[in-house]
């Protein structure tokens, strides 16, 4: 039984550039909630007040389906963003919220460590537009030590994304010092995504802080993240990201073909925008790959926490 249907832990509009999506809708507001709870145990989490939460009162809103694309065709968001824990957990809700968004032209957005079974991941991502797949680390051993989990599981994830669903994918790792942020290990992780997936999946490297259970690892020097971006581009890569630090030339998009800026940005903001009607580039005609309308939104780097209580029938 999922406890957790119809309960979040609280919503809030973002930028999608947040999730991080940099080829989805960019500059647009994002509509985002999550439950509790989380099927990994990662011991560098993030968000571990919500995701390792047991305690139900710490649920602050309860919200149907239909309230939510309500909230977020009101809010102006262009897409629902299921987050801040996995919702693999709450599968069943997310796949309802993703039915009563489609009805009203909203898209929805998954960010996941992709560690689910091939039954349930083929009913989720029917639903989804786009997905952000965490990819903690490229060992089975950094996934038993530290999240309680295993490496394959999300591979095939990613590869049925991209090979066998239209669900836009973008992946991130979070480099942590010592633990997966050798150059070996980021030599191999992007061969496979260049190798498995190709070379127009945008990749992020983003920068951890100490929490959760791993306080007392330092920070991610910006240099390690640029270095992990510099790899993936000299493997082919072609969109390689930066984030959780300032690095305007790693949070830029560029065009693959004659490395003019295609989409600049200012932390979440989108500062210059280059690519035509049909996302081209301006300058050469390259196609970049993505979900792109006409031109940018505006949302900026706002967050804006919301109740959505009024929404509801």
């Amino acid at each position: 039984m999922l406890t957790t249907y119809g309960r979040s832990s609280g919503f809030c509009v973002d930028p999608i550039e947040k999730k991080p999506l940099n080829h989805f809708l960019p500059g647009t507001s994002v509509l985002s909630f999550g439950t509790a709870g989380c099927n990994l145990t990662c011991s560098f989490c993030q968000n571990w007040h919500i995701s390792k939460s047991r305690e139900m009162d710490t649920l602050a809103e309860t919200a149907s389906p239909d309230a939510i694309a309500r909230a977020a065709a009101d809010l102006g968001c262009r897409s629902v963003a299921f987050t801040y824990n996995d919702p693999v957990v709450f599968h069943e809700y997310a796949v309802d919220v993703a039915a009563a968004c489609r009805d009203g032209g909203i898209r929805t957005v998954a960010v996941t460590a992709g560690y689910v079974c091939e039954g349930p991941r083929a009913e989720f991502y029917r639903w989804m537009d786009a997905a952000n797949v965490d990819l903690k680390g490229f060992t089975d051993s950094f996934y038993r030590k530290l999240a309680s989990g295993s490496l394959g599981p999300v591979l095939d994830t990613l590869r049925y994304i991209r090979h066998e669903t239209d669900t836009w994918l973008e992946i991130t790792t979070l480099l942590i010092p010592g633990e997966n942020d050798s150059e070996q290990e980021i030599e191999a992780l992007t061969l496979w995504v260049l190798d498995e997936l190709g070379p127009d999946v945008p990749l992020h490297f983003t920068a951890f802080h100490p929490d959760w259970r791993m306080r007392d690892v330092p920070p991610t020097p910006p240099a390690s993240l640029r270095r992990a971006r510099e790899i993936a581009r000299e493997n082919g890569i072609r969109f390689a990201y930066t984030g959780n630090v300032v690095d305007p030339a790693g949070q830029t998009t560029y065009c693959a073909n004659c490395g003019s800026i295609l989409i600049g940005r200012d932390g979440y903001a989108i500062v210059a925008w280059n690519l035509s009607e049909d996302a081209r580039c301006k300058a050469c005609g390259t196609v970049c790959d993505g979900v792109f309308e006409d031109g940018p939104g505006d949302w900026g780097s706002r967050r804006r926490p919301v109740s959505i209580a009024r929404y509801a029938e």
